[in-house]
Order: C-alpha cells, then structure tokens, then sequence
C-alpha cells in the first residue's frame, strides 16, 4: 500500500484542441471551442451553442480501420478510444498480439450510443429488427468504451466502465490509483468520455440550465465565475492517462508528468440542501478535506485548485466550500480556474478532460486563464481575491494541484496531482 502512482501518458479528444499538442497550446491561449449548431435551433433548443471535438474522417482513419469505423456509431465511443490510443503512445507503450495481464482500464461513461439507440428503437417500431445490426449491443451498452479499448490494445487486467454522473472522469482515476496501490495492476488507462448531440443535451435544456443568452456570440457563452454567468454550455469528448507505480515508470525511464497523491469520493445522501442536482455541502467540504488528509499534505501546499464551477448560481456555493475546507480566503486562498469557459461541461467525460488539465499546468509550469470573467462574481470577489482567479495566463511553477467534480446525484470528487520529487 506504500506504492506511489504516477502519471505517464495523456491523452485528450476536446472542444477546443484534439491531441495533446493541439489541447496545451488552446489551453495556454484560453482558446474557446463553443460553437453554434444549427441542428440544436431546429429542434426547438432554447441553447444553440455547444463543444464538439473537432475529428475529421481523415482523423479517424488515423486510429482506426475501415471495419472499426463502422463500429463507432457512438461520438463517445470513439472519442474515448481515440483519447485512451493517444495516452497508451503517449506513455511510450505499444500494441503487441499478446494480452497483457499486467495492464487494464477504468475508463468512463454517462451514456453509450445515443444515436444508436434512438436508430434501433425506430427499426424496432418498423418491426425490422433482423436490421438493427451485429453492433448494436456493444454500442449501446454502458461499458462500450472500456470494452473496445479494452480489445484495440490487448488489456487484460480489470477492464470497466464507470458511471457517476459528473464526477466520472475524476472517479475513474481514483479507481484506478486504488487498484495499482492495492497491487493489483501495474498500470491502468483511466479517464473518462461523452457522447454530444441533441439526444443527450436535450434534457440539460429542458431543466433550463443551460445558457440561452449567447446563441450570437458562442464563444462568450461559457462564464464560470461571471457576474452574468446565465448557465452552463453543454460539450463532449475525453480524456485519458496511464497511470503507475513510480517503480514501473522508472524501470522504463518514462516520462512523468506529475504524481497522484491522493483524493476522495463521497456523497451527500440528497440530505440537508443537497439533492439529486443540488450539493450538500458538508459532503463537499468532507471530500476536499479528506483529499487533503489522504495526500498527506497542508492545505497552504495547494498552488491552484481546478474546480467543477459550471457557470451557473451554484459557483459562488462551491468556492465557499472551498474556503471553509481549506480555511483559506482572500489572498491566501490558491489560484483557482475553470476548463468550462474554454469548452463547456463536457458532462462525464469533464473530470478526465480537467485533469489533464491540470496536470499539464504541473508539468509545463502554468496557471491557464478564465475566459469570459472580466466580470466577476461579488459575492465570489467578496471571499477570495480577484487576482486569485486569473483572467490571463500565469507562468509559473505549480507544484501542487486540486482537482474536483460535483455530480448529479449529490456526488463528489477530488485529486490531488504533484509535480514528481523523488
């Protein structure tokens, strides 16, 4: 249980920057991948704006063959493997025809195959089920991703798809730190995806969380932290890493991007004001301060926390409960930013996506910026510095940084990444 894990391989399919190359640089230029889609205003969406990884059919030829393309019906399905491919390459592995038993993947999923589904439950009313196809299972059913990625690289250990609304991304990783360190894997590919489209984000609509108000300039639209925050843009894609013991990543001289000291999953059991969309905030501030207690570290350590913060009236919530786990305000409290205004809130694929975010500012030594914050939130401003949430980049070293996720289902997540001292 001493084990220490490591990461050593990324990879990332997002809004605003498909491959890792492509995601630092979008990610350093606070480049947005909001968009207006057509499609959403035809249905009848009040939000027509939304991030869709940009993955051309040349792309795609890319990674997989022609007979593996017609498998991959299902956006999520896809972008999880092509996320899980480039973080295998990434951390300098490579696809052999033997299984490896030493080596699995926790990769998540909130749905599989959504324009699957729905084709398959119009052939069915057509009566023409002999014509649903020989994939249509494995599209469509939850652990899809897992099992194709599982396959296209010969894994052998544990290979799982898991499921926590929001917090799936952040709850794969931990999942797969916990089964390195209880010595049951040597390395796991952990992450997490999602589908887009009008299928999946219609219900988000029809909740009226999603923003309205910027259907004409898209890239506005995502405002975490905003004074005129009016809701969350919706978006896809994924994220992945290898991870490792520390001793496996030094007996192949790989590259190390920062180490997992730790984190927590909890749950506010929908009690007090928590609810299946709502928080519960002594949960919240349970999760942090035990993510906190298991990485053994203080909470003055924490350079920058990347939170969940979606851009709607429950930001303001979250960095309270910061505040009060970490009892830190003002100009002590650490930097703290937000993905979600350069790409949305990637649903379950967000804690994987923000992740690599976050590890990419440990190892490249920057602290990304906020877009769309010119203006921010009093009562936020009231708690914390305004400088503590940067409008643009900072370059420096970061040695320490929180991560968390808070889901549907009154669930939540938190990691503590470090830059490796050995």
């Amino acid at each position: 249980m001493d084990k220490r894990i490591v990461i050593t391989g990324l990879g990332v399919v997002s809004p605003n920057g498909v491959g890792l190359d492509n995601f630092t640089n979008a990610v350093k230029n606070g480049t947005s991948g909001i968009e207006y889609h057509e499609t959403l205003k035809e249905l009848g969406f009040s939000c027509c704006i939304g991030g869709i990884p940009n993955v051309s059919e040349e792309l795609k030829r890319n990674y997989f063959t022609e007979l593996q393309l017609k498998n991959f019906n299902s956006s999520g399905i896809l972008y999880g493997c092509m996320a899980g491919m480039d973080a295998w390459k990434d951390a300098g592995l490579s696809i052999t025809d033997n299984t490896d038993f030493e080596s699995g993947t926790i990769f998540g999923a909130g749905t599989s195959g959504v324009e699957k589904f729905r084709e398959a439950i119009y052939k069915l009313d057509d009566k023409k089920v002999r014509r649903l196809g020989s994939t249509v299972v494995a599209q469509t059913m939850a652990s899809g991703v897992s099992a194709y990625l599982g396959g296209i690289l010969g894994l052998g250990n544990q290979v799982t798809t898991n499921s926590s609304a929001c917090i799936t991304g952040t709850e794969a990783i931990l999942m797969g730190f916990d089964r390195i360190k209880a010595g049951l894997a040597k390395r796991m590919i952990v992450g997490s995806t999602s589908d887009h489209g009008p299928y999946l984000w219609g219900g988000f609509d029809a909740l009226r969380v999603l923003t309205y108000k910027h259907n004409e300039s898209p890239e506005t639209g995502s405002r975490p932290m905003s004074a005129s925050a009016s809701g969350f843009v919706p978006g896809s894609g994924a994220g992945a890493m290898v991870i490792e013991s520390l001793e496996s990543a030094l007996e192949r001289n790989a590259t190390i991007y920062a180490e997992i000291l730790g984190g927590e999953v909890n749950s506010g059991g929908q009690r007090n004001e928590g609810s299946m969309t709502a928080p519960n905030s002594e949960a919240v501030q349970r999760c942090i301060k035990n993510a906190v207690a298991n990485s053994n570290i203080e909470a003055k350590d924490i350079d920058a926390i990347n939170g969940h913060l979606t851009a709607t009236s429950k930001d303001f919530t979250e960095i309270d409960n910061w505040s009060k786990a970490l009892n830190l305000k003002g100009n002590d409290f650490p930097y703290i930013n937000s993905l979600k205004s350069m790409v949305g809130h990637c649903l379950s694929a967000s804690g994987a996506i923000e992740s690599v975010a976050s590890v990419l500012q440990i190892h490249h030594s920057f602290i990304f910026p906020n877009i769309n914050c010119e203006d921010v939130n009093e009562q936020i401003a009231s708690l914390i510095s305004e400088d503590r949430i940067p409008r643009n980049l900072i370059e420096k070293e970061v040695n320490i940084v929180a991560k968390a996720s808070f889901g549907f289902g009154d669930v939540n997540g938190c990691l503590i990444f470090k830059k490796l001292q050995q």
